[in-house]
């Protein structure tokens, strides 16, 4: 029966492998296998070895391509969490308490519920340097006196999508860090006020910690997100990281690679080294991020290997000796 009941639950888990397999596993492996090919789409797969990987380590577009990826994320990540830090410290404040708490998490959310494409079409009606609305703001007000190319100059484009992803995404950073701060209970709020706690030292020993294996969560998504960015540089673009590159980060790289010169074989190995920098940069990130607790893991086991070791001992002497 216990035999039957295993053969039961394999049974039951068997679909998810098989989809995890499809469009997960094989998709893995047959881009490393293009990888290693000269394939433009169409015609016989010229198997070249590692020539692709070494035309990748040797490409100076993707350095650039590299570095306007990883700028656009920190500048992104930086104002996110600080904005949607900055809201749960005044939402969640005993002394300032705000009402309608639900209203205002429903439009800090709402930019995730809109379309890619419509954010770009928005944005780019916005920040036109002719006749976007915010330079005509700009100008009424008398804060500029010439007209600003947000879109149109290297350093001004890549703030511009880091704004962008900052508007989309920092509500749902909001509704996590809100949703860790309201389980904590508010006797322990009301205590720390109590004792003579003020505001820095309840952020510090309360606020912080309670939200912090969100923190983390928000981090490493953020990063690989980031790391796959796409949609909005290429949406408000040329397609091709307009102006002067800056805004060609890593995916719309290898998109062009892929379907505009296609050079499958070239955009597989580019797209598998990224895969491999976002795993590298996912572990690093976890294991420095939680030093403390794997440091506490490892001397657990530790004890435990030595209680055990001396339980040995006490019952019949060195097993090494023994054998």
């Amino acid at each position: 029966m216990k035999k039957t009941k295993e053969r039961k639950g394999y049974f039951f888990i068997t679909p998810f492998f098989l989809v995890f397999a499809l469009f997960n596993v094989y998709p893995i492996l047959f881009t490393l296998y293009l990888s290693m090919t000269r394939f433009k789409g169409y015609g016989p797969q010229v198997f070249i070895g590692a020539e692709n990987f070494k035309l990748v380590f040797n490409d100076p577009n993707v350095v650039d391509a590299f570095y306007n990826t990883i700028r656009i994320w920190a500048v992104n990540i930086f104002f996110q969490i600080f904005l949607a830090f900055l809201l749960v410290m005044i939402f969640s404040d005993i002394k300032y308490k705000v009402k309608g708490l639900g209203f205002f998490r429903v439009i800090f959310y709402l930019p995730n519920l809109i379309a890619s494409a419509t954010i770009a079409l928005i944005f780019v009606k916005l920040l036109d340097r002719d006749y976007g609305v915010v330079n005509q703001v700009l100008f009424n007000i008398g804060w500029i006196d010439q007209a600003i190319g947000w879109l149109t100059k290297p350093i001004l484009a890549q703030m511009s999508v880091s704004g962008i992803q900052t508007w989309m995404w920092f509500g749902n950073s909001f509704i996590l860090f809100m949703a860790s701060v309201q389980a904590v209970s508010k006797e322990t709020f009301e205590a720390a006020r109590i004792d003579g706690a003020n505001r820095f030292q309840i952020m510090k020993n309360i606020t912080i910690p309670s939200i912090k294996p969100i923190l983390m969560y928000v981090m490493v998504t953020g990063l690989i997100g980031g790391l796959q960015l796409f949609d909005i540089p290429f949406l408000i673009t040329d397609s091709r990281g307009f102006p002067e590159g800056s805004l060609n980060t890593m995916i719309v790289y290898i998109y062009n690679m892929a379907f505009v010169y296609r050079n499958y074989g070239y955009a597989s190995a580019l797209s598998f080294v990224l895969f491999l920098l976002i795993m590298v940069f996912t572990a690093v990130f976890t294991i420095a991020t939680n030093r403390r607790e794997i440091k506490e893991f490892f001397e657990n086991r530790k004890e435990k290997k030595a209680k055990k070791k001396e339980v040995l001992m006490m019952k019949g002497g060195d097993p090494h000796e023994r054998q």
